[in-house]
């Protein structure tokens, strides 16, 4: 149920039950989180993709299997599904690898904070994201609440949350909910295009620009900075900054290993 491919140094992990639009059921949860980690240690993998099989990206949880729990009062049961959402996303933010949500389609629930949870999200424009918790009387996980009022806002979050509507791509990207939305026929494409142009960069340079941007979410701009300046003499005592530079003077594409 989850499929995993890497080549020109992107894996692109896809979601894969398109029958129940890709909704999380049995080990997927942890399946796509063993991925993130392998990716993570994969000394091939510049970049991650992840995307849904079909006409979805991900319908959230199986609502069928959690009815049942909760029809017996199987909190543990229950607990096991947050904390292993809970480990997916904070894989996410916290990996160094930048991570691109291609959303294809119906992005609801927990799957609308996985695309939330990644670096970028490039969208269809017959996708539609929604944090549909209450709608079953239930609330947000999967860091609802903590991404969707850095992207949107808190006032409009708060809507969001507590109506659980869904929101179309166009309006998604008016208020910052996805970066780009592209034809579907060509989201694949573009995805890759942005995939590749960051995996052909320096992948030192990059993670560094992944940490520093986490940390500018609660650093004085003094602390930044400092952050800043141990970041660049890293970069600049690397191969990569060699090969940038010597490249720079010879007109020719740097070919950055990394090292």
């Amino acid at each position: 149920m989850i499929r995993t491919e890497t080549s020109d140094h992107i894996t692109t992990i896809t979601l894969d039950r398109p029958e129940k639009l890709n909704a999380f059921s049995g080990t997927m949860r942890e399946d796509l989180l063993a991925a993130l980690r392998a990716a993570e240690s994969d000394p091939d993998c510049r970049v991650v993709v992840i995307t849904g099989a079909g006409r979805a990206f991900c319908a959230g949880g199986d609502v069928e299997y959690m009815a049942g729990r909760q029809k017996n009062g199987d909190v543990e049961s229950f607990r096991k599904l947050l904390d292993a959402g809970r480990d997916v996303v904070t894989t996410i933010v916290e990996m160094a690898r930048p991570v691109i949500a291609s959303v294809n389609g119906i992005a609801a629930g927990a799957g609308c904070n996985l695309a939330l949870a990644c670096d970028y999200r490039i969208a269809s424009e017959t996708a539609k994201l929604g944090e549909t918790f209450v709608r079953i009387g239930i609330h947000p996980d999967w860091g609802g609440t903590w991404f969707l009022p850095r992207l949107v806002g808190p006032s409009r979050a708060l809507e969001l949350l507590m109506t659980g509507r869904m929101v179309d791509a166009a309006e998604a990207l008016s208020i910052g909910m996805v970066d780009r939305i592209v034809p579907l026929d060509e989201l694949p494409s573009q995805t890759m295009n942005l995939a590749r142009a960051i995996a052909q960069g320096p992948p030192l340079a990059i993670a560094d620009i992944k940490r520093a941007l986490a940390a500018s979410r609660t650093n004085t701009l003094r602390a930044q900075v400092e952050l800043e300046s141990e970041h660049q003499v890293r970069a600049f005592l690397s191969g990569d900054a060699g090969e940038g530079m010597a490249a720079f003077f010879e007109k020719r594409p740097p070919k950055f290993e990394g090292k």
